[in-house]
Order: C-alpha cells, then structure tokens, then sequence
C-alpha cells in the first residue's frame, strides 16, 4: 500500500472535508476516489466533474422530495379509503405534479448536455 500525501491551505482543507462529508466519505476516502477517478479519465474537464456533482445532488434532493410527497399521498388514499373528506387532495396531486416536472426539466437539461441543471 502506498500513502501519497499533499499540501493545500485552510480554505481548501476545508472545502474538501465539506465534500467528503457532503458523500459520507472519511476525507482520505473522498480524496483517493476523487484523484483515482480523474486520474482514470484525463479527458473530462474540471466543469463535467463538477456537473456531475451537482447531478448527484440534484437526484438526492429529488428522491427525498419524492418520499416526502409519497408519504402524504399514501396518507390521501387511507384517508379517502376510510370514507373521509380530504380537503387537501388537490394540493398532493399538484405537489406529484410539480416533483414529476422537476425531474422531467432535470432530466432534459442533463440529457441536452447544460452545465448548471435547472
């Protein structure tokens, strides 16, 4: 096994332990898969890794929002199941429709190759 080492100031000690942190990485981890991975394509730009990122992000924000959305349409059905009134159906369906529009957008700009997805 080998053990690189390098040098960089606060700030960017920083910065990184924040993006190790942000992938539930130990900073050693998040920097040897991050090097291996550049390393492996010397091809890609700095702005591709970094659109990648915010892919990720992207998709984790949408799959919380979706669970979150999942959990008040079930509470809908078992409500409306029961026989009870449930005044705030149209306001589920709209948030369903919203989350499917946001991830049909998302999904258009990646897929047309933007740099920053909506």
């Amino acid at each position: 096994m080998r053990q690189p080492s390098c040098r960089m100031n606060d700030d960017e000690y920083q910065l990184l332990v924040r993006a190790a942190s942000a992938c539930r990485m130990s900073v050693a981890s998040f920097l040897a898969h991050a090097a291996l991975k550049a390393a492996r394509d010397l091809d890609r730009t700095a702005a591709e890794i970094a659109t990648e990122r915010e892919v990720v992000n992207e998709l984790f924000a949408v799959r919380r929002h979706l669970g979150q959305i999942g959990n008040n349409l079930n509470q809908v059905a078992k409500a409306t199941n029961a026989g009870a009134d449930v005044p705030h159906t149209r306001a589920v369906l709209d948030a369903v429709h919203r989350a499917a529009k946001r991830v049909e957008t998302f999904t258009q700009h990646y897929l047309d190759g933007q740099s920053r997805p909506a």
